[in-house]
């Protein structure tokens, strides 16, 4: 048994998707809707606010449900939940895989066992992570400097095939291979993808020179004027959406901003 706080708590972080009638991505929905705290209604409303219901009674559902199953205890998902909204449904799933791998319908809220009952009413509101993190849409963002890698043919070609297999294995990022018909050490197709910048590849160059003061044979550097930013959504809106969301944003402040300039040049 949970009691209601929990199961409040439980629904206040379950991401609710808007998708626009026209599209198949989850968007930004300001165009859409009004944040609360900026509608003239008194008690909600559909231009601030969208109204979930859910009723799940376990008596009625274990009716349907497999022989084996009707002993186990019924999990409450976020596919019980019905929206007075059509574009607005939780994400139960980031993806397909994610949606093959799990063994419930949608994000889990609670279990229900004989004779017991959930009914409710929620409403959702339209926030900013500002104020609470159950608004936020990112799980984690990211950056990383794009890698420069460098071979240098000269001093790999001083280098045994054994030794060059030992070079290598010996980066964890695997951002090298090695052609064994040719004997070339080559960087790998998605190497900026998968390079950490790890000092494994240096002490093992260092064990592999003839002389201390000799050049490296491979060098991964940091490019200063590019870099990989990865933004991880939580299923509210897709990460493209959210980064077109973010830089609307920064361009809206930044014109505030400059009318506000502006104003002060001429008090």
């Amino acid at each position: 048994v949970l009691n209601d706080e929990y199961i409040a708590h439980r629904l206040g972080m379950i991401p609710i998707r808007y998708q626009a009638p026209d599209s198949i991505r989850g968007g930004d929905c300001h165009g859409a809707f009004l944040p609360h705290r900026e509608c003239t209604c008194d008690n909600g409303c559909p231009r601030c606010n969208v109204e979930f219901y859910l009723d799940v009674d376990y008596d009625i559902v274990n009716k349907e449900r497999a022989e084996s199953e009707q002993m186990l205890p019924l999990t409450v998902t976020s596919q019980d939940l019905r929206s007075n909204n059509d574009c607005v449904a939780p994400a139960h799933f980031l993806s397909a895989e994610e949606l093959d791998n799990s063994q419930d319908a949608g994000i889990s809220i609670v279990k229900l066992g004989m004779g017991q009952k959930l009914k409710m009413k929620a409403i959702a509101r339209m926030g900013i992570s500002k104020e609470h993190a159950k608004w936020c849409p990112v799980a984690v963002a990211t950056y990383r400097f794009w890698p420069i890698i460098t071979l240098n043919e000269e001093q790999l070609s001083t280098l045994s095939m054994e030794q060059k297999q030992e070079l290598v294995e010996a980066c964890p990022d695997r951002i090298l291979e090695l052609d064994e018909v040719t004997g070339k050490v080559c960087a790998v197709e998605n190497a900026h993808e998968l390079a950490t910048f790890t000092e494994d590849l240096m002490y093992k160059q260092r064990s592999l020179k003839q002389r201390p003061e000799d050049e490296d044979f491979v060098t991964v550097a940091h490019d200063m004027e590019r870099f990989l930013f990865t933004v991880e959504s939580t299923g509210v809106m897709d990460a493209e959406e959210i980064l077109l969301s973010a830089l609307r944003v920064l361009k809206d402040k930044l014109f505030h901003l400059a009318q506000d300039v502006d104003r002060l040049k001429d008090i």
